[in-house]
């Protein structure tokens, strides 16, 4: 029997054309993956430069640097401590200058008013706040009045005159024990104001500058002894000049 003849198979001359193909779509792909590769995001860049420039750019100091232990230490790094210079206060000698000025009107106070602090009636006291000189109302008015006796007037001129040449503020306030009162006046604040105001009209007829004084009244709300015993309601029935420090620009009631 004859063999049978296998057909021939028809040759595809097109083939390369598949590998071509191929070949295109990755050369494609390669330059799409080195276009993505060295495209800059140009927001960033800007935001990395402008910190490296800022960084390199920090001023220099002038201080002394100094490691924390003084002792090198090789391939390790340095801990460094920035000392600073040293500060100086602005106001230090106007400071100064107004302590002594206090100083040397506390001293001529007292020696003025020597005779009345001896006999407890009287009471120079120098703080920060100032100078509080602290006058007990038996000198000064009868119960229940705000009108000067004629023997405290000499007291409060001898004030008057070593307090008129500065330009401290002063401060006068009334204070009264809490007995309630009988006459012209409804109720202890009247009175310690009034108290107070008469003191302000014969400094000011002594030559103190009105626009640096202020009359307070505080009645019976800030005792320095018991008011249920008879020294001590001596002791709050005062009126206390107070010489502010340092207060040219101040036109106020100041709080103690």
């Amino acid at each position: 029997m004859a063999r049978r003849k296998r057909p021939e198979e028809h040759e595809n001359h097109e083939r390369w054309l598949v590998s071509y193909a191929d070949f295109i779509t990755l050369l494609f792909a390669f330059f799409v993956v080195m276009y993505a590769i060295s495209s800059v995001n140009e927001g960033k860049y800007k935001v990395l430069s402008t910190s490296l420039i800022d960084a390199f750019k920090q001023p220099k100091t002038s201080a002394e640097l100094i490691r924390l232990d003084n002792q090198p230490v090789p391939g390790a790094p340095q801990k460094l401590i920035v000392i600073p210079a040293p500060t100086v206060q602005p106001n230090a000698g106007k400071f100064e200058e107004q302590t002594k000025k206090m100083q040397g009107i506390a001293g001529d106070l007292q020696q003025s008013l020597g005779t009345l602090i001896d006999q407890g009636k009287v009471r120079v006291t120098q703080s920060k706040r100032g100078i509080a000189v602290e006058i007990s109302d038996s000198i000064l008015f009868d119960t229940g009045r705000a009108e000067l006796a004629p023997e405290a007037v000499d007291a409060l001129l001898a004030i008057a005159e070593r307090i008129k040449n500065t330009d401290n503020l002063i401060q006068v306030e009334g204070h009264t024990d809490n007995q309630p009162i009988r006459g012209i006046f409804p109720s202890n604040w009247e009175l310690s104001a009034a108290r107070a105001a008469s003191v302000v009209r014969l400094f000011e007829a002594a030559g103190v500058a009105s626009q640096r004084m202020v009359a307070v009244g505080y009645a019976e709300f800030r005792p320095i002894g018991p008011n249920d015993r008879v020294e001590g309601r001596a002791r709050n029935r005062r009126v206390t000049l107070n010489i502010l420090a340092d207060n040219q620009d101040e036109i106020a009631v100041i709080a103690q």
